[in-house]
């Protein structure tokens, strides 16, 4: 993409050309409605709600928006079920509100949306930031609309270093990222899912330009302050006595060369919390894996959910 752009240099001393009038009939958006609720505090949440059957409500991580779930919505549409997806507030076409930035907040407006829908025996699906949203919903909302849950490459129990867990990343390291949001984000989002985010930096892996750009453009539509805060949430939230909490059957699933939310500190520690999960380990596989191994993943998402 940057040498394509590269190429395209002014001719020296070239006027530019002169264009007869043009009227242009543009398409109006007027009264196009997106699929949207209001939250008690005033935001505006999107979500996509696709299929009929038994509802699959899938939770993205950072900084991301429901689209990184097309490939799960996609396949289980194809399977039958009702597949509904949102993006979190300040992310893709939410409102960019200005405070909120929390796992409180993301569990509330989670609840809300379910509320909404009126979902039954619901499979709540997170990946990353978004597990810890679904672990929070269900210790914070409860289980009555839910049948099971999982969570893929996902924060919980606790990111970042402390005496209670010194397995975990430090403080400082999250620290810089939030410094990268806030001064050159357009830069840095292409730099994680370029690099560690789907294991396009380890040697011989086969680096797919058009996921990487995605990424980008799903960081891109959303706000810059709800990213910032979102990074201390994802962080720095201790999710221990939330797993303690739940009771519905939760599949762990964790990418072993995962280069965001490592693999030792996150999911064999969340399985051994809950009262009812099941660790399931890819090796080789990256944070990204819904993505780069969304046929591995699909699959056993699918047997999970019928069992």
């Amino acid at each position: 993409m940057r040498e394509y752009f590269g190429k395209l240099k002014a001719v020296k001393g070239s006027e530019p050309p002169e264009f007869a009038p043009v009227s242009l009939h543009l398409p109006t958006f007027e009264g196009t409605l997106m699929s949207t609720i209001t939250t008690k505090d005033g935001v505006e949440i999107f979500y996509k709600d696709w299929g009929q059957g038994q509802p699959i409500v899938f939770s993205h991580g950072w900084p991301l928006s429901a689209d990184d779930w097309d490939a799960q919505m996609m396949f289980f549409v194809a399977q039958g079920y009702r597949a509904i997806a949102h993006d979190r507030r300040g992310h893709g076409r939410s409102s960019q509100t200005s405070e909120g930035h929390d796992m409180d907040h993301y569990a509330d407006d989670l609840a809300a949306l379910t509320a909404h829908l009126d979902l039954q025996r619901a499979v709540h699906v997170g990946h990353s930031t978004g597990g810890g949203e679904v672990v929070h919903y269900l210790a914070r909302h409860g289980e009555r609309r839910v049948a099971k849950a999982v969570i893929i490459s996902a924060v919980p129990p606790l990111m970042v270093k402390t005496p209670a867990n010194p397995g975990g990343l430090p403080k400082d390291l999250f620290d810089d990222f939030q410094v990268q949001v806030a001064t050159r984000r357009a830069q840095f989002y292409y730099d994680v899912p370029a690099g560690p985010f789907y294991g396009f930096n380890r040697p011989g892996a086969k680096v797919d330009q058009g996921v990487i750009l995605n990424w980008w453009r799903q960081g891109m539509m959303g706000g810059a302050k709800a990213h910032y805060d979102g990074i201390v949430a994802f962080s720095q939230t201790d999710f221990t006595e939330d797993l303690k909490k739940i009771n519905v059957p939760v599949l762990v699933m964790h990418g072993d060369d995962d280069q965001i939310v490592p693999y030792a500190d996150s999911a064999p520690l969340s399985a051994k919390l809950l009262k009812n999960g099941t660790l399931k380990t890819y090796k080789g596989f990256p944070h990204g894996m819904p993505t780069t191994e969304a046929a591995t993943i699909n699959a056993d998402l699918l047997a999970f959910v019928r069992e």
